[in-house]
């Protein structure tokens, strides 16, 4: 094992000898210093001493003065202190400012043996303290991250079961195929501007992303009708809401979007469906999706009629605002140009768009 190594401070050239030659029968390694001043570069230039042995009275900076340096630039450094001055007031004072010992001049062999043994083993439980704690650190840090990209690749494995679900309902309803895409897209955009946060920003895209992931179950006679639907089939259509939050809020990570989907349909004023929620009943990520839904069904091309201007779009949001739409959320949206509207349906038409992966 190396020698642990002990710095002996004292004005008094056979003091230090005495102590130095102590401190060599009991197998340690003292260094020297003749004050204060020659201490503190010693400890500068190489601050692994498992102790330091210093004398209180010492001409220009005193003990207690290195005492107090030391407590600063090295807290976890034992100082010894000694001293011919038989004053209590003295030893307090010293153990006050961090002193881990005191030591009374003439000193027996025995004596400085034992306050050393026990400096230098508190000293090593430092020293095996501080590597534990710099060893579990870097085992959390490590951990942490390789959560972290766990998480990633969780996220991704759900987005990628999302983007199946949405890809199962387009396959049934090719109408409005693409919907999906660009109105999660009009979404995150009129999601970021009125200031919604990341986490809430995700759930509010799969709420979007899957609105109409309950038609999965709406019959091909009503959903692929090309006419007008009768009263009948309009109350069997508007099940949806209901069938798509009954089947995502049994899914752990779907259970926040799951309130979206079902209220989507829901109107500002309270004359929506499927429950008549009204004003700040219907959640935030509903109140913006109604916006995207709306803005990308009238842009849109159906076969029975040619999809409108984004101009015409923000005309009608406009005129539908307090009544189906939240005030506050249409002022935000007119306070985005239509050319960002038209370059997010670019994007979002490109082949292999994922409108989740951009979070």
């Amino acid at each position: 094992m190396l020698q642990e190594k002990i710095l002996v401070v004292d004005d008094e050239e056979p003091v230090r000898g005495i102590v130095a030659t102590l401190l060599e029968r009991g197998g340690y390694l003292p260094v020297t210093a003749s004050g204060a001043g020659e201490a503190i570069e010693l400890l500068s230039q190489d601050p692994n001493y498992s102790l330091v042995l210093s004398d209180i009275m010492m001409p220009g900076t005193d003990g207690l003065a290195l005492l107090d340096r030391l407590s600063t630039d090295h807290p976890e450094l034992p100082v010894i202190m000694f001293s011919a001055v038989r004053d209590i007031q003295v030893a307090t004072n010293a153990f006050r400012r961090g002193a881990f010992d005191y030591l009374i001049k003439p000193f027996e062999r025995r004596q400085l043996e034992s306050v050393v043994a026990r400096a230098a083993e508190h000293r090593r439980h430092l020293r095996q303290n501080i590597a534990y704690r710099q060893h579990l650190e870097e085992v959390i840090s490590t951990r942490t991250s390789r959560l972290r990209a766990i998480m990633q690749d969780l996220e991704r494995s759900y987005d990628i079961t999302i983007g199946a679900m949405g890809d199962a309902l387009d396959l049934r309803d090719q109408e409005t195929e693409g919907h999906s895409k660009r109105v999660t897209a009009y979404t995150i955009e009129l999601a970021r501007a009125f200031g919604v946060g990341p986490d809430e920003l995700r759930t509010i895209a799969r709420g979007a992303f899957l609105h109409d992931i309950g038609k999965i179950a709406t019959p091909d006679s009503i959903l692929l009708k090309p006419g007008r639907l009768d009263e009948t089939e309009v109350t069997i259509m508007r099940e949806h809401c209901q069938r798509g939050y009954e089947m995502l809020r049994k899914i752990p990570f779907l259970c926040d979007a799951a309130e979206i989907v079902y209220a989507h349909q829901e109107s500002f004023d309270g004359t929506g469906y499927p429950r008549g929620l009204k004003g700040t009943q219907i959640p935030l990520g509903a109140r913006i999706f109604a916006i995207a839904d709306t803005l990308d069904a009238m842009t849109s091309d159906r076969p029975y009629r040619k999809g409108t201007s984004f101009a015409a779009a923000r005309t009608e949001i406009t005129r539908c605002s307090g009544t189906q739409f939240d005030p506050a959320i249409v002022d935000v949206f007119l306070r985005i140009p239509d050319d960002n509207w038209s370059k997010i349906r670019s994007r979002a038409e490109e082949p292999g768009f994922d409108a989740l992966t951009t979070l």
